[in-house]
């Protein structure tokens, strides 16, 4: 089973941050209940599929140097977890969030992101 923590940082290196489509694929897969519900400012997605494509998508409008980085402390109850991130280039994020998860039966069922103002 996973943490919370590790779920967290799954979410962000394995899925976001992976520019290869078959392991991000996979990550999908074990990470996230098949239902999972993906909300950010751009909407709500939902399942295996819809994530996927919010991923690929992110990544593919991106030049090669953007990544994310993992900025503070990763926040964990029971149940639910959040960590803050940055995303851009190494020391110049064009983008700063947080991303919030519920996780049930060692998956993450619900995430959402918002980003900074």
């Amino acid at each position: 089973m996973n943490t919370v923590t590790e779920l967290l940082a799954a979410n962000l290196h394995e899925v976001f941050g992976n520019r290869d489509p078959d392991s991000r694929r996979a990550a999908i897969e074990r990470i996230y209940a098949e239902d999972v519900v993906f909300t950010d400012p751009e909407g709500v997605s939902t399942g295996w599929d819809a994530l996927e494509e919010k991923a690929r998508a992110l990544l593919d409008k991106v030049p090669p140097e953007f990544g994310f980085t993992e900025e503070g402390r990763r926040y964990a109850g029971p149940h639910d977890g959040a960590l803050a991130w940055a995303f851009g280039p190494a020391g110049e994020p064009a983008a700063r969030g947080i991303d919030i998860i519920t996780v049930r039966d060692g998956r993450i069922a619900t995430l959402l992101t918002l980003f900074t103002a």
